[in-house]
């Protein structure tokens, strides 16, 4: 057994699953698993991990040695003939003094807490939970590193605040170009669809003129005949003229023609048709002799009558007459061609190939023909009818245009300026007039110019371009002074203008309140209003302005005791801004307006008597206190006639009199 044991080494027994066993066996209080696991086995309790046990001295071989040598090996021992006595001793720390001093190295980024940094995407981000974002960016950061986070953020947000600014402003330029070039385009395509409707009215009239293949015939008979080339020209007068003269044949050759077809503008005639038989609708037989005439905006048939014998009895042959027997307008009815319809007779020619069914606004139909086959009248005919229903349409197509157009005129000027609904007369006269055209500088241009302009305005006064504006009002206020002739068009520029401009000389008026303290500022803002024509309201802003100033400068000097040295302050608040303020009105208004300033400074030189002998009244009458006070205001008020104002004897001459004012004036003191 020992020889066993003898022969196994350590680097073999290791390879091995199982440990082997060095010395015998000994009963140890927790079992040791083959899996490496520690069972504890019931009712054992766990004591901690025990040290190895050593082997028995006794035992003998190879490995019993080597854990012998293991167990017995010291380190650190001491040599031999080691002194502790006799050891040197420690030497002495060098001195620093001479050393150059080194200063403190500033924390590193590690060392102190790193500065929140703002993150513009995280802020953009829709789902972004303010409060989780501050409590994570801010969490470690110190008071000064949330204060330069706070300032970041303000100027982040006063950067987007001016970035949204000027996006507004360009989109709003960009619209009003885009919404001009949208008119313009309107108005190109309306154009655009009349020639083409021109276009498409002499294609179809050269078409049929081709297919027939023969020259449009003359206009024979009594009336409206044919025309000769001095006729045709396209001068109005003669055109009028000649259409009178053949309305007044008409009404002489056709009786009754004129109870059908009253005079009226425009209305001539186009063709007389000749001689027509109307048929029985039922059995196509001729029923009586017709005439046909084609009027511009009405078909008029007449019936052909004999002529009574004259009294004398002289035989003149046979004489008809014509007499009005039924007319249409054109747009009310129908003209159809029959030659397609009807049954061939036994030479095997169409019955009504000649014939023309004339189709009214009702249920009645009525069938004419021409007196002669093939009579070209009938092709005339028909192609006249066509070109005279396609001109009245287009004629009525152009008015509702125009009306159309009035009214989208009056739509775009009242939404674009809601205060012109209550000017209804001048909406009403804009109605009237379709295209209403103004002179400027040469050249002529609508009312939708004026909006242009407008709009021009209105951006000068939103970027805050002040001279700009001004000079656009000033021209277009001459423009309207210029249109004498033109009552309606003055009166829609000057309603335009008046609203701008009351907007305009607003903002300037606050930029004077805001700036009076500084000449060269109000001497510009003061022109402005007066090109504008509000010097009044410049005046009374700057004096009031100043008055502001005069009671808030007062109202700093506080009585603390000496009442010597607070006269003495706040008769030099007093007289120095009213000096002062006659000084710029007088460089900055026009000489007229001085009178209004001089009654300014004498109400606040009132004013300044009121607080006066109220500080006074205290005091003993031609006293010290008394006497130096009265002196020193006196000696301020000489200060006016810098300006040209002498107050000096109406300083105190309510307290030298021994008057008092009312309570009401002194409240405008100091309290």
């Amino acid at each position: 057994m020992s020889e066993e044991r003898s022969k196994i080494s350590l680097r073999s027994g290791t390879r091995k699953k199982r440990r082997p066993e060095i010395s015998a066996p000994r009963q140890i209080s927790k079992p040791i698993a083959q899996d490496g696991a520690v069972r504890v086995p019931a009712g054992a309790t766990d004591a901690g991990p025990r040290p190895r046990p050593r082997p028995p001295p006794n035992t003998g071989g190879k490995t019993s040695d080597l854990v012998k040598r293991r167990y017995s090996t010291r380190f650190n021992n001491v040599p031999n003939g080691f002194d502790a006595t006799q050891m040197p001793d420690v030497p002495a720390l060098p001195a620093f003094d001479n050393l150059p001093t080194r200063e403190r190295r500033p924390p590193t980024a590690r060392e102190e807490a790193a500065a929140p940094v703002l993150d513009v995407k995280a802020l953009r981000d829709p789902n972004l939970s303010p409060d989780q974002y501050v409590a994570t960016v801010l969490g470690n950061a110190t008071e000064d590193q949330i204060r330069e986070f706070e300032e970041s953020l303000k100027g982040l947000k006063a950067r987007a605040a001016q970035d949204m600014h000027q996006n507004l402003l360009q989109n709003r330029t960009q619209f009003i170009k885009i919404s001009k070039e949208a008119e313009k385009l309107k108005t190109e395509m309306r154009a655009l669809r009349n020639l083409m409707l021109d276009l498409k009215t002499n294609t179809s009239a050269l078409r049929a003129a081709s297919m027939k293949g023969e020259e449009q015939p003359s206009f024979g008979g009594q009336v409206g005949g044919g025309l000769s080339k001095r006729d045709k020209r396209s001068s109005v007068a003669d055109r009028s003229a000649l259409w009178n003269s053949q309305m007044q044949a008409l009404y002489k050759n056709v009786e009754g023609s004129q109870k059908f077809l009253p005079n009226s503008a425009g209305r001539h005639v186009v063709q007389n048709a000749g001689p027509w038989i109307e048929l029985d609708n039922a059995t196509y037989k001729s029923r009586r002799a017709m005439q046909i005439f084609l009027l511009n905006d009405h078909l008029l048939i007449a019936s052909r009558k004999k002529r009574k014998a004259d009294a004398q009895g002289e035989n003149r042959g046979p004489m008809t007459k014509l007499v009005a027997d039924r007319c249409w307008p054109l747009l009310d009815i129908e003209v159809v061609d029959m030659s397609g319809t009807g049954e061939t007779s036994g030479s095997g020619r169409n019955k009504l190939a000649d014939a023309v069914m004339v189709r009214g606004g009702g249920s009645e139909s009525f069938i004419y023909r021409t007196e002669k086959p093939e009579d070209p009248e009938k092709k005339a005919l028909l192609l006249n009818v066509r070109r005279a229903v396609e001109e009245l349409r287009k004629g009525l197509r152009s008015e509702m245009e125009a009306n159309n157009k009035a009214k989208e005129t009056i739509n775009y000027f009242a939404s674009r300026d809601p205060g012109l609904l209550q000017k209804t007369e001048l909406l009403e006269t804009l109605s009237d007039i379709k295209d209403m055209l103004i002179e400027v500088d040469g050249k002529q241009q609508n009312l939708r110019w004026v909006e242009s302009q407008m709009d021009e305005l209105d951006i000068d006064v939103a970027l805050q371009k002040l001279e700009p504006a001004v000079a656009r009002v000033e021209k277009l206020k001459s423009l309207a002074r210029g249109l004498k002739n033109n009552a309606v068009a003055q009166d829609f520029i000057n309603f335009k203008v008046e609203e701008r401009c009351t907007k305009l000389a607003g903002m300037i008026i606050r930029q004077l309140e805001t700036s009076h303290n500084e000449k060269g500022k109000t001497k510009q803002n003061v022109s402005w209003l007066t090109r504008l024509g509000f010097e009044d309201r410049a005046r009374e802003a700057y004096l009031a302005a100043r008055s502001d100033i005069v009671r808030k400068r007062s109202r700093q000097c506080v009585f603390q005791g000496d009442l010597h040295l607070y006269i003495w302050q706040l008769s030099f608040v007093y007289f120095m801004i009213i000096h002062n303020t006659v000084q710029c009105f007088q460089g900055c208004f026009p000489p007229p307006m001085m009178s209004a300033c001089v009654k300014w400074a004498k109400e606040e030189v009132e004013a300044f008597n009121v607080i006066l002998a109220r500080q006074l009244s205290s005091t003993e009458r031609d006293g010290q206190v008394w006497t130096q006070c009265m002196e020193r205001a006196k000696e301020h008020a000489k200060l006016l006639g810098e300006v040209g104002l002498d107050f000096t004897s109406l300083v105190g001459r309510d307290v030298e009199n021994g008057a008092s004012k009312p309570k009401a004036a002194v409240g405008l003191g100091l309290g």
